[in-house]
């Protein structure tokens, strides 16, 4: 491991596929407990990434800068995110159930004129509700946890905002988009959303996050088991 690494106080590193934001930490604390003997050292992470995403996680190594995770968690982020059109996914991504939702003679797959203007809908200030397989806690209980049961529950819708969609490759059904969001902000919900919207069903395929406030994922260590 990169000694330049292991001296930071707020680590950039580069999370892959199929990877929890845990196992990011875990991967991290040994590293530094190796190369500084303190068995105790505190590692924690800023902004969780589900494990088929990948990119910018900041690991934050020691007490002191493991309380200030909370003002890295609050800054806007960035992701590009590979959505599948025409089809659905019980967990609103790759890991889940797929439907195909085929195209009949009265569903036409949508225009690029078509997409542009359903993904300007999206920006701006909104509510957006929890998926049911999400990290999110109520009453103690993971969603994730429930929704594996089988089990559905309220959920209130959180405050989030859109800063902008960009649309940076479309040939149906693969549809490429960069958002830039609040904290909060659940990709697959909004790539859920936009497939109904457009009628025919999405569900996001693959995600990368590549900045969190000014920090960008060309600056992070990419790491490997």
């Amino acid at each position: 491991m990169d000694q330049t690494f292991l001296n930071q106080d707020f680590i950039l590193v580069d999370k892959p596929v199929g990877w929890t934001s845990f196992d990011a930490v875990n991967f991290v604390r040994h590293q530094l407990r190796l190369a500084t003997g303190n068995k105790k050292i505190k590692v924690g992470h800023a902004g969780t990434l589900d494990p088929f995403a990948t990119g910018l996680l900041i690991i934050a190594a020691g007490r002191e800068n493991t309380k200030k995770i909370d003002e890295f968690k609050a800054m806007p982020k960035i992701y590009i995110a590979n959505i599948k059109l025409g089809a659905t996914s019980n967990t609103f991504d790759s890991t889940g159930e797929i439907i195909i939702v085929p195209l009949d003679k009265n569903t036409k797959s949508p225009t690029l004129e078509k997409i542009q203007e359903i993904l300007t809908t999206f920006v701006g200030p909104q509510l957006q509700l929890p998926p049911m397989f999400s990290a999110k806690k109520i009453n103690g209980e993971r969603l994730y946890t429930l929704a594996r049961q089988g089990i559905t529950i309220e959920r209130q819708p959180n405050e989030i905002i859109i800063f902008n969609i960009k649309l940076l490759k479309y040939t149906y059904p693969d549809l490429t988009i960069e958002v830039a969001c609040s904290t909060g902000t659940y990709i697959r919900t909004l790539a859920y959303d936009i497939g109904e919207k457009l009628g025919v069903g999405a569900y996001c395929q693959e995600l990368r996050r590549t900045s969190i406030g000014i920090y960008n994922v060309a600056n992070a260590t990419e790491i490997k088991k």
